[in-house]
């Protein structure tokens, strides 16, 4: 019923079960007893719904999910059994029941607020709880033909955002403009709103539009070009800045569909781009290019980082790259999943090997203090024998 009114595919229940299966062995390996599950994006991934509640997986029992609101929309989301509660006690009391609540415990302690942390530990008397951040982290790396499916619906937003981009972008048009058109071009195609992103703090916006000086003005958050948005109280996005004829106009989107997120990046002037930018461009497009036909399953993801630092260094850009100043950033790629930062993050110093069906967005972009900035993302599915781009928009910059 519920897929009439919006755009999302359920998860099937096979599905779903074989995430806890997954999560599970990994608890096994790091002598976890049980795992407690509170946090919208991880009760997502597990049961395919994000009602208020709290998922409990401990091997030798079926996955039990408590919820407290809204038990009937759980029901419609979710194959799983869905058990009602009226607080973290009545839960307590059935995982007492079931000799559940020993051994060593573990939550999400990289996001569960201390105040939560705390209550539910005294409503259920049990507090022996490590993290479990990590293994539903390195869980989620991998994505599922399902998954993937997801993404690349993501993915197909892209082109009706970055076509209206075209109509929409033109001089003395100020960037909230432009955004604004471009986010609704996106929620027509069936954009859930906003992407989701892991960490403190860490808000983020479905799309950033950025044109000359403002571009290079860093924030807080983790990314090589933030903009400044139109208060301090959200200090990123778009502001009121229009564009002018020659500065790079820079439309960074993030797709998403049924709760999954891809992430890509163009470029547009209106006249002729200016010679300052004209050699990044061209530097980022081959930094992408040079990705796509090294990348695949097997190669190690500081090998990407060090082939495209190389490519820089020798342009001469380093200072420009991936922000200026305080505004650099250490990597150049980030994971893609429920999250615009899973793993894996292409550093430096962040050695991973690529694994099949992983998905990641790689981001070279330059940035010019009080002229503005440059950069291209494509969004990328890691295959046995290479990298599948999950759009097939082209990486020129669009002259208008």
């Amino acid at each position: 019923m519920l897929q009439k009114l919006g755009a999302f595919d359920r998860v099937s229940k096979g599905e779903l079960l074989g995430r806890i299966e997954g999560l599970k062995e990994l608890m096994a390996k790091q002598g976890i007893d049980f795992v407690i599950i509170m946090r919208n994006v991880d009760l997502f991934y597990f049961t395919g719904t994000a009602q208020k509640g709290l998922l409990v997986i401990a091997p030798g029992h079926p996955p039990l999910l408590f919820v407290e609101k809204s038990v009937t929309r759980a029901r419609l989301d979710t194959s799983l059994d869905v058990i009602p509660i009226r607080t973290d006690r009545d839960a307590g009391q059935i995982l007492a029941e079931k000799k559940i609540l020993r051994g060593q415990g573990a939550m999400e302690l990289d996001m569960l607020p201390v105040k939560v942390y705390e209550r539910f530990k005294n409503s259920v008397g049990y507090n022996n709880f490590v993290d479990a951040s990590l293994l539903i982290s390195e869980l989620r790396t991998i994505k599922s033909p399902f998954e993937l499916e997801q993404i690349k619906k993501a993915g197909a937003i892209f082109n009706h955002v970055f076509a209206r981009a075209k109509e929409v972008i033109r001089e003395g048009v100020s960037e909230v403009e432009i955004d604004a058109d471009l986010v609704a071009e996106g929620r027509k195609q069936g954009h859930q709103g906003y992407p989701r992103v892991r960490g403190f703090n860490q808000d983020t916006l479905p799309l950033c539009v950025f044109s000359g000086f403002s571009t290079g003005i860093s924030s807080y958050f983790d990314a090589p070009i933030t903009g400044v948005g139109l208060t301090p109280a959200m200090p990123q996005g778009a502001s009121f800045l229009r564009v002018e004829r020659g500065n790079p106009v820079i439309v960074d989107y993030c797709g998403c569909y049924n709760g999954y997120c891809s992430d890509e990046t163009r470029v547009f002037t209106v006249g002729e781009q200016r010679e300052i930018f004209k050699k990044p461009c061209e530097v980022a497009r081959e930094i992408l290019e040079d990705a796509e036909s090294f990348g695949k399953a097997g190669v190690d993801t500081t090998e990407l980082f060090n082939r495209a630092m190389q490519r820089v260094k020798k342009a001469g850009l380093e200072n420009h790259f991936m922000g200026h100043g305080e505004g650099q950033v250490s990597f150049i790629g980030h994971g893609l999943g429920l999250e615009m930062n899973e793993l894996p993050i292409i550093t430096a110093r962040h050695s991973r090997i690529l694994q099949e069906g992983m998905v990641f967005a790689y981001e070279p972009k330059f940035v010019f203090p009080g002229e503005g900035a440059v950069g291209l993302e494509l969004s990328f599915i890691v295959r046995k024998n290479g990298l599948e781009r999950i759009s097939d928009i082209p990486l020129d910059v669009v002259c208008l």
